[in-house]
């Protein structure tokens, strides 16, 4: 599963943001918030760690996890170019109707 495909589901977001604000944290730290099960919680924290949204760490008998930046980078990067595409289409639109506008100034249709 992809990046995008993991973070559809907003359980999966609101975990995503809450280590991203708290940092590392332990599995059972992450399903203290949430009103679901812990293996439930498990089974997000597997997409994310799998989709490489989320970094997980075995530390004694607890796992951590931290954002993988790997996976972060790669969201980053889509974003940035899917913005980059969208910039250029609203420059050439904002170019179409400025030519539009001096046309219609100049008294041509």
């Amino acid at each position: 599963m992809n990046a995008f495909a993991a973070l559809s589901d907003g359980t999966r977001r609101d975990i995503v943001r809450l280590v991203a604000t708290r940092g590392q944290m332990a599995s059972s730290e992450i399903s203290e918030n949430f009103d679901m099960s812990s293996p439930a919680i498990s089974q997000h924290l597997k997409v994310l760690k799998e989709s490489r949204v989320l970094r997980m760490e075995k530390k004694a008998q607890k796992r951590i996890y931290t954002l993988d930046e790997s996976g972060m980078d790669e969201i980053e990067s889509w974003l940035l170019e899917t913005r980059e595409l969208w910039k250029n289409r609203m420059d050439r639109l904002d170019a179409h109707l400025q030519a539009k506008k001096k046309e219609k100034r100049n008294g041509k249709q």
